[in-house]
């Protein structure tokens, strides 16, 4: 396939959404990798609204930052005692919720996670969290001593990284009864999980990838048994729940590619058009991280010489990662000695990528600066021979 099939430009999100919605047709996955800021949320918002206009007048279970939005602190001002987590219930994301009673299901992934324990009260909506502490009264040195060494405190907050966890777990358990086929959520025919890991550590964003890989797996197989013997078949297609995972994090979305690459799916990268719309570009095969993304676009502006003052700031994040990986204490040590203009080139980037540049406004470069820029990427790549796919061409 040519590179000029493999990018699509949409002026519309309905028009982006179609196009997903006819993938999943034929595919199992989409797997959506884009900067914060393109659009990504409003994206799988507009997907969902897509699914009210069919009949049923529903089909998309998603997880987004409205979904943590639907969990609010009550943080007790007046006698800073009683914090809880209140539920916004009237959503449709709690059908079946209070029936299906599932604190189990939702401590089984919290559990990997984190070391807090939960109580929900189903009267009045609200979760209580406690964890073990260490005792403060409790003296390993004294042998009388009568205090327990740890106690459990009660009534806790919670930190945002564990808000976010513990949100993440409630949706893994909801997505388990859509799954077994749940009579409360079988009105769900796709799920759509944009960012689930704002704010969460590598370890744990492998976690999450792989344990999210391997429940939406049951979505699209099942375990059968055949003379004695269980073995793993394709479900039939109105039988799959299909589903399209959308994030910034490199290292989640390539952990997700790796765990469903022998899976019907496709990749993309999103990209937001300043104010026309967007361009979806198939990423195929080729390994995906977000810094040789950046360097397949520079090496791309920087042919076409379609520079603005912003590529800058690209080009000094992708030196601050490389000096990082070869634990280089200064990004400009990653172009010392590499040419006789170095200390020139080294000055450039601190001076061109300070400015507050934003990408959605670009403001195009002298041809002086043009060519500075050209001249330090060009040593960059010769020095560092990063095997760049054409993610994109003008």
């Amino acid at each position: 396939m040519s590179t000029e099939r493999k990018l699509f430009k949409y002026k519309t999100l309905n028009n982006l959404v179609v196009r997903f919605r006819d993938d999943l047709k034929a595919n199992d996955f989409i797997l959506l990798y884009a900067f914060n800021g393109t659009g990504k949320t409003r994206t799988s918002m507009a997907f969902k609204e897509k699914g009210k206009a069919d009949t049923p007048p529903r089909d998309t279970l998603y997880f987004n930052a409205f979904t943590e939005d639907l969990f609010v602190w009550d943080n007790d001002l007046e006698n800073d005692t009683e914090r809880v987590l209140q539920i916004k219930s009237e959503s449709n994301f709690f059908n079946g919720f209070k029936e299906l009673a599932l604190e189990e299901k939702i401590f089984a992934y919290l559990e990997r996670y984190s070391t807090f324990d939960f109580k929900i009260d189903y009267e009045t909506w609200k979760i209580s969290f406690k964890k073990q502490v260490r005792n403060k009264k409790y003296n390993a040195k004294n042998p009388n001593n009568t205090e327990p060494e740890f106690v459990i405190k009660d009534n806790i907050k919670i930190s945002r990284g564990e808000e976010n966890i513990f949100i993440w777990c409630i949706f893994l358990a909801i997505c388990e009864l859509v799954l077994d086929a749940s009579e409360a959520y079988n009105w769900v025919k796709y799920i759509y999980i944009d960012d689930p890991i704002s704010s969460l550590d590598d370890n744990n964003a492998i976690a999450i990838a792989s344990d999210l890989s391997k429940l939406l797996k049951t979505g699209v197989t099942k375990e059968i048994e055949e003379g004695g013997e269980k073995r793993i078949v394709e479900r039939s297609e109105d039988d799959k729940i299909k589903t399209v995972v959308s994030s910034h994090h490199s290292l989640f979305f390539n952990v997700m590619c790796n765990e469903l690459k022998r899976f019907n799916h496709n990749r993309y990268f999103l990209h937001q058009n300043g104010l026309d719309g967007h361009t979806l570009q198939k990423t195929d095969d080729t390994p995906f991280f977000h810094h040789v993304a950046i360097l397949s676009e520079l090496s791309q502006v920087a042919i076409t010489d379609d520079i603005n003052t912003y590529h800058f700031n690209l080009l000094r994040s992708i030196l601050e990662k490389t000096a990082t990986f070869f634990g280089l204490d200064d990004f400009a040590k990653c172009i010392y000695g590499i040419d006789k203009d170095d200390v020139l080139y080294e000055r450039a980037l601190n001076l061109l990528s300070h400015g507050k540049y934003s990408i959605y406004e670009p403001v195009e470069m002298g041809d002086d600066n043009k060519d500075l820029f050209k001249r330090i990427l060009k040593a960059f790549l010769d020095e560092y021979r990063f095997n760049l796919p054409e993610l994109l061409k003008k």
